[in-house]
């Protein structure tokens, strides 16, 4: 049977009897909240960002004209949204190298630059291989690029998405290729690397499309990335047609395993990230992952497009765009992509201060308190500008744009912004140090001095915060 909520005098005092003894909580959990402003640039598809040691994050993308490529470098990742671009290599007049210029990724290996591209020939622009550029300049956007040539493999066949990665000092080349006695149109490979332009050994075929989400449109498994936390490694890849059925699909490895053997790999049977109407991001792919300008967090970057329908070609419409948001883990070690968040800013998550593994969280639309949120859309929020009151905020739910946590007679539900003077006034903040730890935030009602947004049996409410539990109870880190 469901508790009543006492007098909020008596609830404060309460509190402290009525949960388990929480948490010690001494400092502010790691890693804190990375917030950026989507979309980071348009008409970019197929982005990488890599962070460098010399303090810079490096940008190159597919433009929709296929013919060059292109890079800009910034100090922060969102300042790659206005950094200026220069263009490091252009397509030949004929022959190879003449066509389809697609999917460059920059990597620094053995103090030397190296770029890794797709490309088609100017008398068949499907015959599509992969190319490596190398510059020994310290600024890869003002040195000199040499062509090293067309990575070769055991197929000549349609190739392309190659990407490379270090696991236990071993570098390794991963790509999508299509083989001719396999009806799809492309599988991905792994190989070792005797240097960066040239595989070591056999390469094995870690994935081939079958489930029906990678093969829509087309069968498709391509765009690999790789990342590696607790003891794990995650390559996720792309699937099926480039419009609004592109997903990511993810395999997994021990990190000791041998990564040449298939069966060291476990592939997920759905997707990981897909197109979500609610925020208006379609055909989400071709991913790769970064880090924070702290370090701190997993930084994932991809494209998507702002409409589901597409008239002709996908690959004729120009306007998927560069985007990225915050990658999270669950308890497990897993990756938690969540869903491809709404235009603008990206969303945080708010934990609890003495039950540090617990979030804020909306379960039928009531905002609660709960710990392992698998639905990880459900527990983050966007800060906005208040809806009402200056110096305010709101926080808006990531999977229900326009909707707001606020409160209703004391009680906080996450709910449609009705365009009232009451509704705004009820989902309007005022964002305070941690009334228990300064480096929290704490959020005070607007219009209600005193009266805080805080947990109490699990479920949140506006109340009176006087006791030491009610502050704790009070104090959220940004996550």
């Amino acid at each position: 049977m469901k508790r009543t909520l006492p007098l909020a005098a008596a609830a404060a005092v309460l509190a402290a009897l009525l949960l388990p003894a929480p948490a010690a909580q001494a400092t502010a959990p790691a890693p804190p909240a990375a917030t950026y402003t989507n979309p980071l640039v348009n008409q970019r598809a197929d982005a990488q960002i890599y962070k460098h040691t010399d303090g810079y994050y490096y940008f190159t993308a597919t433009v929709p004209e296929y013919d060059r490529i292109v890079l800009r470098r910034a100090t922060t990742i969102q300042g790659l949204s206005t950094a200026p671009e220069t263009v490091i290599w252009t397509r030949h007049a004929g022959g190879a190298m003449a066509n389809h210029i697609w999917a460059p990724e920059i990597h620094f290996i053995d103090g030397k630059w190296y770029v890794y591209f797709a490309a088609g020939d100017s008398a068949d622009q499907w015959k599509i291989r992969m190319y490596v550029l190398e510059s020994s300049a310290a600024d890869p956007l003002s040195g000199g690029w040499t062509e090293k040539g067309q990575i070769a493999t055991p197929m000549d066949s349609f190739a392309l998405d190659a990407t490379t990665f270090t696991v236990n000092g071993v570098r390794y080349l991963s790509w999508a290729q299509k083989d001719p006695a396999i009806a799809t149109n492309s599988n991905i490979y792994l190989a070792r690397l005797s240097n960066p332009w040239t595989i070591s050994g056999t390469p094995v075929r870690l994935s081939v499309p079958t489930y029906g989400w990678e093969t829509v449109g087309y069968k498709v498994n391509e765009g690999p990335a790789l990342i590696e936390h607790g003891g794990k490694v995650f390559l996720t890849y792309s699937a099926s047609a480039t419009d609004s059925n592109y997903c990511l699909g993810m395999l997994t490895a021990s990190a000791t395993a041998d990564l040449l053997d298939p069966a060291s790999w476990t592939k997920s049977a759905t997707p990981v990230f897909t197109s979500n109407a609610g925020t208006s991001q379609y055909g989400p792919g071709h991913n790769q992952f970064t880090v924070s300008e702290d370090g701190k967090s997993d930084i994932l970057v991809y494209h998507d497009r702002s409409y589901k329908d597409i008239t002709g070609d996908p690959l004729n419409d120009p306007n998927r765009r560069t985007r990225v948001q915050k990658l999270y883990w669950n308890a497990d070690g897993t990756p938690n992509f969540g869903i491809p968040v709404a235009d603008g800013a990206t969303p945080i998550r708010l934990s609890s201060y003495n039950y540090p593994t617990y979030f804020i969280r909306h379960w039928d639309y009531r905002a609660k308190l709960e710990p392992d949120v698998a639905n990880l859309a459900d527990s983050q929020f966007r800060t906005v500008p208040g809806l009402s009151g200056s110096g305010t905020v709101s926080l808006e739910s990531a999977n229900h744009p326009g909707y707001y946590l606020h409160s209703r007679n004391g009680e906080v539900w996450v709910e449609k912004n009705d365009g009232t003077a009451a509704f705004k006034g009820s989902a309007s903040f005022y964002q305070r140090a941690g009334l228990a730890d300064s480096a929290g935030v704490s959020y005070e009602a607007y219009g209600s001095p005193g009266q805080y947004l805080r947990h109490y049996d699990y479920l949140l409410y506006t109340q009176p915060v006087t006791t030491t539990v009610a502050k704790q109870d009070a104090t959220f880190y940004q996550q």
